[in-house]
């Protein structure tokens, strides 16, 4: 287990473990995208985001090809993290409403971002074995955050059951049958040991532009799910100013 969580996003940028994601988000890194010729794309596996010490943790997908990939940061430098970091800054869990690169300021208050899947996979779908080979970076993620976390938002219904295991392994008590994914959806898990908290977990459609552009998810939507998981992190409104 990587002793902190900058060892860990040190670690994971170094991995090559699936050839499948190596080969596409190279190849993506050299063909590029016509707007982003000029751009040197980051082209490796995408760390989280954010402090290490958060209280809230926002689980995604995996990282878009030519955003988090050509950024190097998640949720940077596309429209779905347009939609997500400007629903962030609305209630207070970022110092800005943008992410454009990786050197653009953004701070994260409170929260940090994060994927079941850190390298960008073909078509926005990884296969289930490239989930399982990446479980441990969320795992480790998890336990390193353990002591400070309290809520959970995740994007999307592959993000939740993805994310269901890895809290079984990371200390807290999954339900059987497992909690069904939806937007709104709300459960508090506890802890497996003395030494977890209990953890709130709450769902959201994900911020793809198929759920955005179409209306099924609103900036109202977004921003009520965070509001309440945040208040629920005991993420203070002064503590995000």
């Amino acid at each position: 287990m990587c002793p902190t969580i900058a060892a860990l996003d040190a670690a994971v940028a170094d991995c090559r473990a699936c050839p499948r994601l190596v080969a596409w988000r190279e190849q993506v890194a050299r063909d590029k995208r016509a707007a982003f010729r000029e751009e040197t794309y980051w082209g490796r596996p995408v760390p989280g985001y954010g402090p290490d010490d958060a209280r809230l943790l926002v689980v995604g997908l995996a990282p878009a090809a030519h955003g988090g990939n050509r950024t190097g940061r998640m949720f940077t430098g596309d429209r779905s993290g347009d939609v997500l970091f400007a629903a962030m800054h609305a209630v207070g869990l970022t110092n800005q409403p943008t992410a454009v690169h990786r050197d653009d300021g953004l701070r994260l208050l409170g929260a940090r971002v994060t994927a079941p899947v850190h390298c960008a996979p073909p078509d926005n779908k990884p296969t289930p074995d490239e989930r399982d080979r990446c479980r441990h970076w969320l795992r480790t993620e998890l336990e390193l955050l353990a002591p400070t976390v309290r809520s959970i938002v995740v994007l999307g219904g592959w993000g939740w059951r993805a994310l269901m295991p890895v809290l079984a392994d990371a200390g807290w008590i999954v339900p059987r049958p497992r909690p069904a994914f939806g937007h709104g959806a709300r459960v508090l898990l506890a802890p497996a040991d003395a030494d977890r908290a209990p953890l709130h977990l709450f769902g959201s459609y994900h911020v793809s532009q198929q759920n955005t552009f179409t209306g099924r998810l609103t900036p109202a939507m977004l921003e009520e799910v965070f509001t309440t998981a945040a208040d629920a992190a005991g993420i203070a409104t002064g503590d995000r100013a």
